[in-house]
């Protein structure tokens, strides 16, 4: 049953309905990942599937209310997450950088058009760096063998140890 309240109108069902919107949100990016592919205009673009599928997931992340914009406040909160905290001001010149439907917002056809090279904006440098700054899986197993040399110690230290 939904549960709803008369003087907001909200739906309160949660989980289910949230899921649900998630699965139509993903339904129509991938239909415009189709279109980018079907266009030829990023044929040039190494592994451009698999980058759309990677943009796709990141688009997704950011748009909290899976509204199929990234609006200021969404913008703000992974600016944030990615330890790049901007004004409101600074959030909505990016977004300007970006929007060619003047919503101010981020629509996913712009998204993906900024990402693959179409603008070169302060959040695509942002967005391309976050891949890079991820932390490299730590060596697993049984360390190697090192010796007094591959510490940094030299021979005439190494009698005071002892």
């Amino acid at each position: 049953a939904v549960v709803s309240t008369q003087s907001t109108g909200m739906n309160y069902q949660g989980g289910k309905a949230y899921g649900q919107k998630l699965a139509r949100q993903e339904e129509a990016l991938d239909d415009i990942n189709k279109q980018f592919l079907a266009s030829g205009t990023y044929d040039d673009v190494e592994d451009l599937e698999e980058r759309l599928v990677q943009y796709k997931a990141q688009f997704i992340r950011f748009d909290l209310d899976c509204s199929g914009d990234i609006d200021e406040m969404e913008m703000k909160q992974m600016l944030e997450k990615l330890e790049q905290p901007k004004t409101h001001l600074e959030i909505r010149k990016m977004i300007q950088q970006v929007d060619t439907t003047d919503k101010g917002t981020i629509a996913y056809p712009d998204f993906l058009i900024m990402m693959l090279g179409g603008k070169n904006s302060v959040l695509r440098m942002i967005l391309l760096f976050e891949e890079k700054a991820k932390p490299k899986p730590k060596p697993t197993g049984i360390a190697k063998k090192m010796s007094l040399h591959d510490l940094g110690i030299r021979p005439e230290m190494a009698q005071h140890l002892g």
